[in-house]
């Protein structure tokens, strides 16, 4: 499990510090902040973070605009702006970009939580795969818990249950996160890995070591296999 994982671009170091600390509180994990285009693009490509909140003024040549932009072109991960200035000509510069949210100095910690949910969803909405239970971004599921977005890794989910109205999320290291949503839903926002082989069970198939007449063995757990489902993981399967 980890953390949405944010970037702050931000050359006023009170106003950065301020901010990753709000984030923290959030239950978000924020990295020391960038001050410059250069230091940002540093952190990008060592870090990758999730999500950046971009300051349009910075000192130097280059911009927020500039840093926006290249994430749009080479990196393509949500951001969010932030800026004191709201003059026409600064709007529709960023207007350009297309940004998911834009923050303006100053604002509470509820406005930028919101706006970071904002920015989430708009991102997942753009590739067709937002819903109002989690959110995916390439190679991950974001659920809501505790204000804020947490990532599972598609790689540490080893099966999912349903639970009446809920889902279980049940993770390799033996972590459950249970969400409010149905199976087919989940299903859906996963890749090709998973497969569902019950009326209650999808399974992460990299995990899969047995499959028996009425079960299937996933690491130490032991998974119902309902009769209809059982020909299509066979059809998958690289049978010799």
């Amino acid at each position: 499990m980890n953390k949405v994982k944010v970037l702050v671009v931000e050359d006023e170091i009170i106003i950065a510090d301020n901010i990753c600390d709000t984030l923290t509180d959030l239950g978000y994990q924020a990295f020391e902040p960038a001050i410059s285009y250069t230091e940002a693009i540093s952190v990008i490509e060592e870090e990758t973070p999730d999500i950046a909140i971009l300051d349009i003024q910075l000192s130097g040549k280059k911009t927020g605009i500039d840093i926006a932009k290249k994430i749009k072109e080479e990196y393509d991960f949500p951001f969010i702006f932030l800026t004191s200035n709201t003059d026409a000509i600064t709007l529709n510069e960023a207007k350009k970009v297309m940004p998911p949210a834009y923050l303006v100095k100053p604002f509470s910690k509820e406005e930028l939580y919101t706006s970071i949910e904002i920015a989430l969803y708009n991102y997942s909405n753009k590739t067709g795969k937002a819903s109002n239970e989690g959110f995916i971004i390439n190679d991950a599921l974001f659920i809501k818990e505790k204000g804020a977005f947490i990532k599972l890794l598609f790689e540490d989910i080893l099966f999912l249950r349903s639970a009446h109205v809920y889902a279980e999320i049940i993770l390799k290291n033996g972590t459950i996160h249970v969400v409010r949503t149905s199976l087919n839903d989940i299903l859906n926002k996963l890749n090709h890995k998973f497969i569902r082989v019950h009326r209650g069970y999808i399974i992460n198939t990299i995990y899969l070591n047995q499959i028996s007449h009425n079960c299937i063995k996933l690491d130490n757990y032991d998974i119902p296999i309902g009769k209809k489902f059982k020909e299509n993981l066979i059809n998958k399967l690289n049978l010799i």
